[in-house]
C-alpha cells in the first residue's frame, strides 16, 4: 500500500478498482467519464447517488455505515473515456472540508487489496473536491493523487467538466429609480447586453460580471522607453511590465510554443513542490478552461501539461506547458501562466523562478523572464499572452503575486491582470 501525496501518481494493479472515500461526516461520493477534452460527452456520463450506474462506473452506497464508493471497470469503458474523476462533498448542505479531511482508498474491486489511500492536506473553505482520478496513459490505466478544491460545492465540478446544472432563477435587477426630467428628453436606452460566457457557472470565479460587454484586452504597453520589441534579433530577455510580439520575420509565430517553467529551492532548503498551470480566457476575460497537473489536456489539446513536479530539484525546466498557437480555438485570446505552492510554502522559500518560451519544433529559447524579486506569498502570475486583433500574439512578464495556493484561487486576479 502506497501512501500517496496531491500529484503522484500510481500504475493499476487490476483492471476492476474501487475508490471510496472516508470522512468524520457523511459524504456524497461520484464519478464523471471524460473524454480527451477533459469534459463528459452527456450529462449521463456523471454517476452519483440518482444514476448509480454508467458505462464501466458505478457508484456504491456505503448506506451511512460505511464509505460511498465509485467502482471503475477499465476494459468496459466506452472508446475515447480517457479518465474517471473521483469526487466528494460533505452531504450537509455548505459544510466545507475544514478539519473533516477526507481519505480515498483504492481497491482492487475483486480481491479487496488496497493499492494507495490519499489524504488532501489543508483544506479549508473547500465544499467540495475532486479527490483522484483513473486515467489512461500509453494504452495503461494509472491512479493519480488530485485533492483540487471547489467552493461552490458539486454543481462547480459538475459544470466545469460539462455536465448541465439547472441553477436558481437570478434575481430581478433593481429598477434604478427614474432621472429627474430634463428637456429634451434622452431616447429609450437598448437594454444591456449580456456579455458572452457570464450565464456560465464557472464566470462566478472568472472575470468579474460586467453590465455591458468588455471590449478585448488591449496589447500590453511596453515599459517606458523599450519601444515594441519583436523576434527578429534571436532571445528576448523581458523585464517585469515588459512585452516582446511574437513576431518574426514580419510573420506572427503561430505554430507550437512550450512555455518552461522552473524552480529551486531557497538556500539549499527542503523540497519545493510548486505547481505550474495556464488559465485561458475568452475576449470578455470569461475564463475558458485551465490546465494544470490534475487536467493535462484543455481546449480540444492545444494546450497540453508535462506532469506535476514535486522537488522542484534538478536543472532545467521543472513543468512545461504547451500551447499551439495555431490550434487555438477562435475564442481563446488570453493566456496567463501561473505558479502555485499549493503545500502552502511562500515564494521567499523559492530561488531561480523563471519561465521561458521556446519554439517546440527546434528547441530555440524565444524570450525569458526571470523573476528577481519574492514575497512571502503562495502563488504568483508569471507572464501573459495575449491575442491581438491582427493575430499575432504578444507576450508579457508580469512577476504579480498572489495568496491562493491552487490555480482555481488564480483565475480572478488573471482575469484581472489581462
Amino acid at each position: 500500500m502506497t501512501a500517496m501525496t496531491p500529484g503522484s501518481n500510481l500504475p493499476l494493479t487490476a483492471p476492476r478498482v474501487a475508490v471510496d472515500v472516508a470522512a468524520p461526516v457523511r459524504l456524497d461520493v461520484s464519478g464523471l467519464l471524460l473524454g480527451a477534452d477533459g469534459k463528459v460527452r452527456s450529462d449521463d456520463d456523471f454517476i452519483f447517488y440518482n444514476q448509480p450506474a454508467g458505462p464501466g462506473v458505478t457508484y456504491r452506497s456505503g448506506g451511512g455505515t460505511a464509505p460511498d464508493a465509485i467502482l471503475v471497470d477499465t476494459g468496459a469503458l466506452p472508446a475515447g473515456i480517457e479518465r474517471i474523476v473521483v469526487t466528494a462533498s460533505p452531504d450537509a448542505a455548505g459544510q466545507t472540508f475544514q478539519g473533516i479531511e477526507p481519505t480515498a482508498t483504492v481497491r482492487e474491486a475483486d480481491s479487496g487489496a488496497v493499492i494507495a489511500t490519499f489524504t488532501p492536506p489543508q483544506l479549508a473553505t473547500e465544499t467540495a473536491l475532486v479527490v483522484v482520478e483513473i486515467y489512461q496513459r500509453n494504452g495503461a490505466w494509472k491512479v493519480r493523487a488530485v485533492g483540487q478544491g471547489y467552493a461552490n460545492g458539486l454543481a462547480g465540478i459538475a459544470t466545469d467538466f460539462g455536465v448541465s446544472v439547472e441553477e436558481e432563477p437570478a434575481a430581478p435587477a433593481a429598477v434604478a429609480p427614474p432621472a429627474p426630467a430634463a428637456p429634451p428628453a434622452p431616447p429609450a436606452q437598448p437594454p444591456l447586453v449580456t456579455p458572452p460566457g457570464a450565464d456560465d457557472p464557472r464566470f462566478a470565479f472568472g472575470a468579474p460580471a460586467a453590465p455591458a460587454p468588455v471590449p478585448p484586452a488591449p496589447a500590453a504597453a511596453p515599459a517606458p522607453g523599450t519601444g515594441k520589441i519583436n523576434l527578429d534579433k534571436g532571445r528576448v530577455s523581458l523585464q517585469k511590465n515588459q512585452t516582446v510580439s511574437l513576431v518574426k520575420g514580419g510573420r506572427p509565430l503561430l505554430s507550437q510554443v512550450k512555455m518552461g517553467l522552473g524552480w529551486e529551492p531557497a538556500y539549499r532548503g527542503k523540497d519545493i513542490d510548486l505547481d505550474a498551470s495556464v488559465i485561458a480566457f475568452g475576449p470578455q476575460r470569461n475564463h475558458l478552461d485551465s490546465c494544470y497537473f490534475g487536467k493535462l489536456n484543455i481546449l480540444g489539446g492545444s494546450i497540453r501539461h508535462s506532469g506535476d513536479n514535486l522537488t522542484g530539484e534538478g536543472g532545467g525546466d521543472d513543468e512545461v506547458i504547451t500551447v499551439d498557437l495555431g490550434r487555438l480555438p477562435a475564442d481563446a485570446t488570453g493566456l496567463v501562466f501561473t505558479v502555485n505552492s499549493f503545500s502552502g510554502q511562500k515564494f521567499t522559500e523559492v530561488a531561480k523562478a523563471y519561465c521561458r518560451l521556446l519554439d517546440a519544433a527546434t528547441g530555440e529559447e524565444l524570450v525569458r523572464f526571470d523573476l528577481t524579486s519574492a514575497e512571502p506569498q503562495t502563488g504568483v502570475m508569471m507572464a501573459k499572452l495575449i491575442k491581438q486583433f491582427s493575430g499575432e500574439w504578444e507576450m508579457t512578464a508580469m512577476g504579480e503575486f498572489v495568496k491562493s495556493r491552487t490555480v482555481r484561487g488564480m483565475v480572478k486576479p488573471a482575469a484581472q491582470g489581462l
